[in-house]
């Protein structure tokens, strides 16, 4: 690894100038539902490019699925050019069952660590409420904590409000997402009226912090069109885009009806298939006046190696034109753009993400 560092600012300028030159494209109001401040556009712009830490916080404990965040990985992700961690953490394992519901005090001290070393590379970093299987009707995994179903959505508030309070005091760098890819149980009805009760407790101890929602189907373009949002101006919105789904998961056995082993990408139908739900979110965020985050994209490793940059760049340009900022799955796991037993990046996929000047 060379010893260039890029700037913060440095990292944020793609994104600040796709945004100017995005310019009307997601500033249109829109008489039926709130529009988001000017101030929050720069904020979402300022995440620029991402990396999520997939397969660690979020496990029923860290490093029950093989892998664990090192000071060393925050410090490469700055020192490649990254701009942000989207930081998916499994808060409802850590957390009592019973009201108050109260966080563990080790696992928040865990996870402060974490967002301490990230601001201290002057990154920002996206706290994900992520993988409550109980409330969207998931099975729960091994070492899962089950609470009473008739107050699921009350603990989530109540977790919600506790994370809030803790991290009240942290620079604007610290941005938090509500819930990482709603669907199932949690349908688009029960989950507007979910979000306004959070984000209200979430109000009560930080009123101002940038929030990240994102609609049902797994955080998929098409509910945006479900999505309520409250009077909030500081909402930025989140979707995530495996598309072509056949290409991206293939080989992946935790998918129902894995797709086969083969597919390559990328020819003229599949970057259609690919740009479709970008083209969905961008005309959402220009009616509704909503910055939008591409919070997760990538293709599983099973995949040959050019078409899996051939697709990681396609996607980056695409949200790159549209003045998204955005968050890769993963840093280090199946689908991951660093090779821990390499020790060094997988750099076809670490070129199409950052560009090769940044080596």
């Amino acid at each position: 690894m060379s010893s260039f560092r890029a700037t913060p600012y440095r990292r944020a300028l793609p994104f600040l100038l796709a945004l100017l030159a995005a310019g009307c494209a997601q500033r249109a109001s829109s008489p039926d539902m709130p529009s988001a401040s000017d101030d929050i556009f720069t904020v979402s712009a300022s995440l620029g490019r991402g990396v999520n830490f997939g397969n660690m916080l979020e496990a029923p404990h860290e490093g029950d699925w093989g892998r664990t965040i090192s000071d060393a990985d925050i410090d490469r992700v700055a020192h490649a050019g990254f701009s942000t961690i989207r930081l998916p953490v499994r808060f409802s394992n850590h957390a009592g069952t019973t009201a108050p519901y109260r966080l563990d005090s080790d696992f928040l001290a865990r996870v402060d660590h974490v967002v301490d070393r990230a601001l201290a590379d002057h990154l920002s970093i996206i706290i994900d409420f992520h993988n409550y299987s109980q409330i969207v009707g998931d099975p729960l995994s091994a070492q899962e904590s089950r609470v009473e179903p008739d107050v699921v959505d009350e603990r989530f508030v109540a977790l919600w409000a506790q994370i809030a309070e803790h991290f009240r005091d942290r620079p604007k760098k610290v941005i938090y997402e509500l819930l990482n890819e709603p669907h199932k149980d949690l349908t688009s009805d029960r989950w507007n009226v979910l979000l306004k009760r959070t984000l209200q407790a979430v109000r009560a101890q930080d009123p101002y912090r940038a929030v990240i929602i994102g609609p049902t189907g797994w955080n998929s373009a098409k509910d945006l069109a479900k999505l309520d949002l409250p009077n909030d101006r500081a909402i930025i919105v989140t979707i995530h885009n495996y598309e072509p789904f056949d290409f991206t998961h293939q080989g992946a056995k935790w998918v129902e009806h894995t797709p086969p082993v083969g597919t390559k990408c990328c020819d003229e139908k599949q970057i259609a298939r690919l740009t479709a739900p970008l083209e969905i979110a961008a005309a959402w965020g220009k009616e509704h006046h909503r910055p939008i985050f591409l919070g997760e994209f990538g293709a599983y490793e099973v995949a040959d190696m050019d078409s899996r940059a051939a697709f990681t760049l396609a996607m980056r340009q695409a949200a790159d034109k549209r003045g998204m900022s955005w968050a890769y799955w993963e840093y280090n796991s199946g689908f991951g753009v660093y090779n821990p037993k390499a020790d060094q990046w997988v750099w076809p996929l670490r070129d199409a993400l950052l560009g090769p000047e940044l080596r």
